[in-house]
């Protein structure tokens, strides 16, 4: 980007862009030897400058190329940019003032690292130089605006602004998804996290990492076995357009459990925190906002299978432990009642219709059970009812566990 002095001005602006270079193009033409232009174009091919060596065809080569343009920019990304006041006059100016601000949708920046008091004076075909630095965060149109003010040798103050516009693009596309976990015993949450390269190019996943809220603890799913090294292997290129998936478990810590109201109201799950860096090493980093989940609703009775055996014996008796939590705010009188399905390889054991007593709110009970297994196989646990005598109402709970059942004459 350069901007020319005006006729009336002594100084001029020019501001540039500051980017990594980028490898030479090589281009070459290909023919067969036997064409009548084969070995006319194989010297041509052999005397290109930016053909790489040992690679007769290959579309890069040695060579760096700056910058012919402003190129793109993507959130997360650091814009540099180098500016310099020239004094293209015979005169010598003086209290020089140079500011640099970047405005955009939301806020306006101050970039300059220049001193804040002027420079006393400026010799003519002397300049004054800065580089400036800015991580961007938000997408959009900026705009760099650039204010020079001084003093001619008349004493007169002149002053002018530039402005520079240019538009911050979205570097990856980011979808969340999250799954409640489908074993009895846990209030564990899945996350699945898919990141697309929308950029041009290709892009090195340096790391990505979720940062849980207070509520919770994250463990990654991404290394096989918890071993170092990744399910991705040694790649971490994403090319243009590809997509990635991430996989984070999320744990409610243990504190949270003391009061089910705060467990039932948890919608904050963390940020994702993502490092990536261009083909030429240029770094960026985005972080994603809050990702938020509804969390699940338990009822007025939540129940939890707190063990259970993996493996039974086919025609003997077992033990399982279920827990009941009041989830609603008022103390429920309960009564508990097995009732047996038809068609299920389990059976229940003991007395029906047993009062349980009070429970108030936000408190828990443990009731062990007695099942028999009648049928081998992979079997369901239903049949568990509840009545709040209060209210008269029956809460019913059905498929709360599974148990293998084993017939030894059969091994």
């Amino acid at each position: 980007m350069e901007a020319s002095r005006d006729k009336e001005q002594l100084l001029a602006l020019k501001v540039m862009r500051l980017t990594k270079p980028t490898l030479m193009p090589f281009q070459p033409i290909v023919a067969d030897s036997r064409d009548l232009c084969g070995d006319l174009l194989q010297q041509m091919n052999n005397q290109d400058m930016a053909r790489p060596r040992g690679l007769d065809c290959f579309p890069l080569g040695d060579l760096l190329t700056l910058p012919q343009n402003f190129g793109n920019i993507f959130l997360g990304e650091t814009f540099s940019s180098y500016i310099s006041v020239h004094n293209d006059s015979n005169q010598i100016c003086k209290d020089i003032s140079l500011k640099a601000d970047l405005q955009t949708g939301s806020q306006r920046i101050s970039l300059t690292s220049v001193g804040q008091q002027p420079i006393p004076e400026l010799l003519p075909d002397h300049s004054i130089d800065d580089v400036i630095h800015h991580e961007v965060k938000e997408l959009g149109t900026h705009i760099l605006v650039c204010a020079v003010s001084y003093a001619q040798a008349s004493g007169e103050r002149m002053q002018f602004r530039k402005f520079f516009k240019f538009q911050v693009l979205k570097p990856l596309d980011v979808k969340t998804k999250f799954y409640n976990a489908e074993d009895f015993l846990s209030d564990e949450v899945f996350l699945e996290a898919q990141i697309q390269n929308i950029t041009p190019g290709p892009i090195y996943m340096e790391r990505v990492s979720l940062e849980p809220s207070s509520q919770y603890t994250a463990r990654e799913l991404n290394s096989p076995d918890g071993k170092e090294g990744h399910l991705f292997g040694a790649v971490d290129y994403l090319s243009a357009n590809d997509t990635r998936q991430y996989l984070y478990c999320l744990t409610p810590r243990p504190e949270l459990y003391a009061e089910t109201k705060v467990l039932k109201g948890v919608t904050n799950i963390g940020k994702l925190d993502i490092v990536w860096k261009t083909n030429m090493g240029e770094k960026g980093r985005l972080q994603t906002s809050q990702l938020q989940r509804v969390a699940p609703g338990y009822g007025d009775i939540r129940l939890t299978v707190e063990s259970v055996p993996d493996t039974v014996t086919l025609e003997t008796t077992f033990n399982v432990v279920c827990r009941i939590t009041n989830c609603c705010e008022r103390t429920m009188d309960l009564t508990l009642v097995l009732h047996n399905m038809p068609l299920l390889g389990v059976m229940w054991c003991g007395v029906s219709g047993r009062q349980l007593g009070k429970l108030p709110q936000n408190e828990s009970m443990d009731l062990p059970l007695t099942l028999l297994a009648v049928t081998p196989g992979l079997q369901t646990i239903s049949g568990l009812r509840l009545t709040d005598n209060f209210l008269k109402r029956t809460y019913e709970h059905d498929e709360i566990a599974q148990v293998f059942v084993i017939d030894e004459d059969t091994f």
